[in-house]
């Protein structure tokens, strides 16, 4: 079951326990500017990251909270995906309905 976070340690000690870094797309990562970021496993075999550039986790959750994102995980795997924390408030809204 996959769960959803905006907490900073809660997504630094997911990624890190998994063997995750936080990282941009490289055609995005321009001067102070992170452009599209990511969570990357940089050791697992499926890794397709060659597009990738690690970044700190300042500069990650710099841009993280600027865009006003959240994070979609699952505990039991390494399933991620960054998203708006406005299509987070709308799946839970209509849930509830």
């Amino acid at each position: 079951m996959s769960r959803t976070t905006t907490d900073r340690k809660t997504i630094e000690r997911w990624a890190q326990a998994k063997g995750g870094k936080p990282a941009a797309v490289a055609p995005t990562h321009k001067g102070g500017d992170a452009g599209i970021i990511r969570i990357m496993f940089p050791d697992s075999p499926q890794s397709e990251h060659g597009n990738l550039v690690e970044i700190s986790w300042d500069e990650f959750f710099d841009k993280f909270e600027e865009q006003e994102l959240a994070l979609v995980y699952e505990d039991d795997s390494m399933f991620s995906k960054i998203v708006s924390r406005d299509s987070v408030e709308e799946r839970q809204s209509s849930r509830s309905r």
